[in-house]
């Protein structure tokens, strides 16, 4: 029986590339978003036409737990184990301090933060039952450690609030479900194509290879925590930013 792993926010930049690199290596694939089901459902198309693999698409807000209640179901109908769930999806507004509502602040933490907590918790909760050692990789951000921008302060906020995450739930779920967050640096997405170009030139002379990640070079690290190949790397925040 194939390997199944499920990846958050994966309609687009670093969670597609992730979907893709799990498929590659023979894993049915759990998609998740909570925006343009048409995409998920070209992706899902293209993910078994290639990989010759089963995909299921849980569409929804994994801020929201009565849609992630529904979803564990509908993985435990499709496939009955999961072997990896990477928790990606994520918000961002940039924009100056004084310019950003309260609202708009308890908007990222609430997306970011909450929704990393119910999907650690339910579907963490079903990992750890299972007869076997199941992975659970949280995407975190150099800005959550030391790349910090008021301009983003409340998403610098979640994502440091997802490392903690990641080591109470490593605690919780010892020893049957290794969980560790990837923190990357800059990466060429979507998220970050309307960048003004001086500002990326800056970063990017701040960066040791002189570039941006490619989101692929990002999901290499993701698939290894992930994948029954890591056996002992546990409760890490493991920092790919090309040296920064």
């Amino acid at each position: 029986m194939k390997p199944v792993v499920m990846v958050t926010g994966s309609r687009r930049g670093l969670g597609k590339a992730i979907a893709y690199e799990f498929a590659k290596k023979g894993y049915n694939i759990v998609l998740n978003d909570k925006e343009e089901r048409k995409v998920l459902e070209a992706l899902k198309a293209d993910l078994e036409f290639r990989f010759a693999i089963e995909v299921l698409i849980c569409f929804g807000d994994v801020s929201n737990e009565s849609v992630v209640l529904e979803m564990l179901e509908n993985v435990k109908q499709k496939f009955r184990t999961l072997d990896c769930l990477v928790n990606n999806a994520g918000i961002v507004f940039d924009m100056e301090l004084f310019e950003r509502s309260t609202e708009l602040f308890e908007t990222t933490i609430h997306n970011n933060v909450t929704g990393t907590y119910l999907m650690c918790k339910h579907f963490g909760d079903f990992m750890f039952n299972q007869d076997k050692v199941t992975r659970i990789i949280n995407i975190s951000s150099t800005n959550g450690i030391h790349c910090n921008f008021p301009t983003s302060i409340d998403y610098d906020a979640s994502k440091s609030a997802i490392i903690s995450l990641t080591h109470n739930f490593a605690i919780q779920f010892a020893p049957k479900v290794l969980v560790n967050s990837v923190a990357p640096g800059w990466m060429n997405t979507e998220m970050n194509a309307d960048l003004p170009k001086d500002l990326v030139e800056e970063e990017q002379n701040k960066i040791y290879v002189r570039r941006f990640a490619e989101p692929e070079e990002v999901a290499t690290l993701v698939y290894y925590l992930g994948s029954k190949e890591n056996t002992y790397v546990n409760n890490e925040v493991i920092v790919i930013d090309g040296g920064y």
